[in-house]
């Protein structure tokens, strides 16, 4: 069984580093990360974290209302296919609702769309690419409609 929970921002680190850092030199540790409105979830399988995800006040012009940025989203490959992210994304959607947030929305690796599409979001706008890491659409989705 897998249970999530709120986790502190440098519980996050060590996912982060390995599944979406690793031989790119870029940050693990985001600018956000300690902001009082930020919040991260941690995915467990017999009490080991196996995924990860962090939730940030941030505004994008292109949606309405008020707003949260999905980032750092990361399991661990041999924990990948069993539905962490699923859960986890679905218990973002619960507490930011609770929060009275119009909408989700993040930059999502091009390969990680499928999967969010499955959990409701939506791309907007056409695809751009990231230094070191590759082609991202940014995706969205409004929580209370």
């Amino acid at each position: 069984m897998i249970e999530i929970r709120k986790i502190e921002p440098q519980d996050t680190y060590q996912i982060r580093k390995k599944v979406l850092r690793e031989g790119i030199p870029l940050p693990f540790e985001f600018n956000g990360d300690l902001d009082k409105d930020t919040f991260h979830l941690g995915a467990f399988k017999d009490a080991k974290i196996i995924a990860v995800s962090s939730y940030m006040k941030a505004k994008n012009n292109n949606f309405r209302g008020t707003q949260y940025q999905l980032r750092g989203m990361a399991t661990l490959k041999e924990f990948q296919g069993l539905g962490a992210g699923k859960i986890m994304m679905h218990k973002a959607y619960e507490i930011l609702k609770d929060l009275h947030i119009d909408c989700l929305w993040c930059n999502a690796r091009k390969i990680a769309v499928e999967f969010y599409q499955k959990q409701g979001m939506s791309t907007f706008g056409e695809k751009f690419d990231v230094e070191y890491i590759g082609e991202h659409y940014v995706m969205f989705k409004y929580l209370n409609e």
